[in-house]
């Protein structure tokens, strides 16, 4: 892979979490492919079991991303931070796993506190003009997050 390529991709991903930062659902969706899949799991050691938490295909996102003013939510800007670990090409697309981690900045007082660790599993298109998310699976450690968090890491 050359370092063009993988600087292109790298920026991919901290694009995306710039424009979730900002809540600029359009510029994040312009980075995914048509058939952009998204989903949140974590494992339970309480059931022993895989949990999904959120996924979607690129119209369930667009209608989830439409009726977020509608949620009962918490509005506490989320501030993602994520670093690239790895990015592996093989025939027109890469496999992308990065850190993440989610810090929450308090609307009553702006206190700033660690809200979820996980990774980012990314496939990212290589056959367009620029790389495409085409699917991200956020694999979380943190398994409590409260309620009224609707919008994606």
């Amino acid at each position: 892979m050359k370092t063009e390529q993988r600087q292109a991709i790298e920026e991919l991903v901290y694009r995306g979490c710039l424009a979730l930062d900002r809540g600029d659902y359009e510029a994040f969706l312009a980075l995914c492919t048509p058939d952009f899949h998204y989903t949140v799991a974590t494992y339970s050691p309480e059931i022993k079991r895989e949990m999904v938490w959120l996924d979607q295909d690129r119209k369930g996102m667009e209608t989830l991303f439409t009726n977020l003013p509608r949620h009962n939510s918490d509005h506490s800007p989320l501030t993602r931070h994520a670093t690239v670990y790895t990015v592996d090409a093989d025939s027109g697309q890469a496999k992308v796993v990065s850190a993440l981690q989610v810090f929450r900045t308090q609307l009553d007082g702006g206190a700033t506190e660690l809200f979820a660790v996980g990774r980012f599993h990314d496939t990212v298109a290589l056959d367009g003009a620029a790389p495409k998310l085409a699917r991200r699976l956020v694999r979380l450690e943190t398994r409590q997050l409260g309620f009224g968090y609707h919008v994606p890491f």
